[in-house]
């Protein structure tokens, strides 16, 4: 089930010669529900591309969402991207999810919470 996501984030930055996952602001993790070392999966609006990772938290209010190892291949930095996180659970509790939908503006301030 779909548990969070951040929509319209902007990367920030690339670094291709780093092990790999994807650098969030701390905040927007937290607003999002997202944990330390979660797994995601990020959809590039700019060229379709989607790559499965993990987050890693970054500075709080930094607005960073940096793109790391082979990803920073496929996204560049302000491609604007949704960055997804997935809960596993049974049928009775997948009926009780709601997910936490965080939209945010072209700096990667929160600008609206869905839940």
């Amino acid at each position: 089930m779909l548990k969070s996501k951040l929509h319209r984030a902007r990367v920030t930055e690339t670094r291709l010669n780093y092990p790999g996952s994807i650098l969030i602001d701390a905040a927007l993790m937290k607003a999002a529900g997202m944990l330390p070392y979660e797994a995601v999966l990020i959809a590039d609006l700019n060229n379709g591309s989607r790559v499965e990772t993990y987050a890693v938290p970054a500075p709080a209010n930094s607005g960073q969402v940096v793109v790391l190892g082979a990803a920073a291949k496929l996204m560049k930095k302000n491609h604007i991207v949704i960055i997804f996180s997935f809960c596993y659970c049974a049928a009775a509790e997948a009926r009780k999810v709601k997910p936490k939908v965080i939209l945010l503006d072209e700096r990667n301030k929160i600008i609206n919470r869905k839940s």
